[in-house]
């Protein structure tokens, strides 16, 4: 069994780096997630690494999902990472946490990369594991994402998990003395990513201790007292990174299919790695996901917008101006198009948030046009470039307060798909530690 055995769900990694003296600006990279209506970003980043081992020849980004050589670029993903294991640029270091300080945009914020149990996950609604969901999970879109999981000998994190740590216990006391921690790594990131440091947590006081107030927030009577004695103790919620969260689980749920069962504790497949940040964090900062729809001309697509929104809510009006949030019960959601803007206001809406109220109008209106699709955008200066070009309607979205996040899943379960974002997309995780999930 492995070392450190508790009841919270957690594994001690072994995480794999390259070697102290690497050059980590170009090592890292942003999530693969991000900048997916961009593909000049990934073409920049490229440019600025040159031939250095790099963690995007590790990873597909997903702006490049489903277009021409994907097959190809996933088969060089996986001939990379065992590449970089045979030639030594990713080593393992020995099993700790790591502490993780990133400064980005004015803000700073502390981290704990651990490994999550797999078995102690559920996506779907009125779950009522120590890990779960914060958005609903598009199960069409696990698939693409299991083909590039699905046989690669190395796993990277770019999944950001929130506890919700209003003491400050787990993460806040190893971050008051991290100057006597080992350091990993300590480097600008490219593309505005701002700066980063990563030390090393592998005393088993630290670790112990780590464990030891995880497991003080799942006490049933600590939770009763903040949630009500009905609800099932939360530990884990996904931040950032819930799709590629729920791919491992399906990967995991492949492999464990052809292992016998007296493997299954210890196969490191089970397990994913992540980095656990504290919601109550000051360095945290909730920003909304926008939307552009695509393939649709833009008059068409507000006409089509205004009739979804109508059918659904009571209330729906559609005003030639951007206008600010109202506050209350009314939803007020801004658009652009090439040559129009304005805002829809919806006085009467059926569903708690805007999100919510938006994402059921488009999925209605995606249903009635082939060949139209939404993407998830984060900052309002992209919407507005990218509905400007043709046949395209962006969206503005309010934010959403980080005080709502726990308790909306403790009470509602999982919140509509791409509701918040931990930050604008050049504030989003940078991959930097692998784990081997093969045996």
């Amino acid at each position: 069994m492995p070392r450190y055995q508790n009841d919270v769900g957690v594994l001690v990694p072994k995480v794999m780096l390259p070697p102290e003296g690497s050059d980590f600006y170009r090592w890292a990279v942003v999530a693969c997630d991000q900048y997916t209506s961009q593909p000049e970003y990934w073409e920049k980043a490229r440019q600025i690494i040159g031939d250095a081992p790099t963690t995007l020849d590790l990873i597909l980004p997903e702006a490049y999902l489903g277009k021409p050589g994907e097959a190809e670029r996933i088969e060089a993903i996986r001939e990379s990472m065992r590449a970089y294991m045979a030639l030594g640029v990713l080593r393992e270091r020995e099993q700790g946490f790591v502490l993780v300080t990133r400064s980005v945009a004015g803000n700073t914020r502390q981290g704990l990369v651990m490994a999550l149990d797999l078995e102690q996950y559920d996506y779907h609604k009125g779950a009522t594991t120590l890990i779960r969901a914060t958005e609903g999970t598009i199960v069409d879109r696990i698939p693409p994402r299991l083909r590039i999981r699905e046989g690669a000998p190395v796993e990277l994190p770019h999944i950001l998990v929130l506890i919700d740590d209003p003491g400050r216990t787990v993460i806040e006391p190893l971050a008051q003395r991290a100057a006597e921690l080992p350091l990993l790594y300590d480097t600008d990131l490219m593309l505005d990513g701002g700066h980063i440091t990563g030390r090393l947590v592998s005393a088993e006081k630290d670790i112990a201790s780590v464990l030891d107030a995880l497991a003080a927030l799942t006490d049933a009577a600590a939770f009763h007292e903040k949630y009500g004695q009905e609800h099932a103790p939360l530990l884990f919620a996904m931040g950032d990174g819930n799709h590629s969260f729920a791919t491992a689980k399906a990967n995991w749920e492949k492999v464990k299919a052809g292992l016998p069962e007296s493997q299954w504790a210890t196969h490191p497949a089970r397990y994913a790695l992540v980095e656990v940040e504290n919601v109550h964090d000051e360095g945290i900062v909730f920003e909304p996901i926008h939307r552009v729809l695509f393939g649709i001309d833009g008059e068409t697509a507000v006409e089509r917008l205004l009739k979804a929104l109508a059918e659904r809510n009571g209330g729906v009006e559609l005003v030639s101006e951007v206008r600010e949030a109202e506050g209350g019960r009314t939803h007020v959601i801004p658009f652009f198009t090439a040559g129009r803007s304005g805002s829809f206001v919806v006085r009467e809406p059926a569903q708690q948030l805007a999100v919510g109220t938006l994402q059921n109008a488009i999925d209605d209106v995606l249903r009635e046009f082939d060949g139209a699709e939404v993407d998830y955008i984060h900052g309002a200066e992209v919407v507005r470039e990218l509905s400007g070009k043709e046949r395209a309607l962006g969206f503005l979205l309010p934010a959403m307060a980080k005080s709502e996040l726990f308790p909306t899943v403790v009470y509602d379960g999982a919140l509509p798909r791409k509701t918040f974002s931990m930050g604008e997309a050049n504030e989003k995780r940078y991959y930097m530690e692998c784990r081997l999930i093969e045996e």
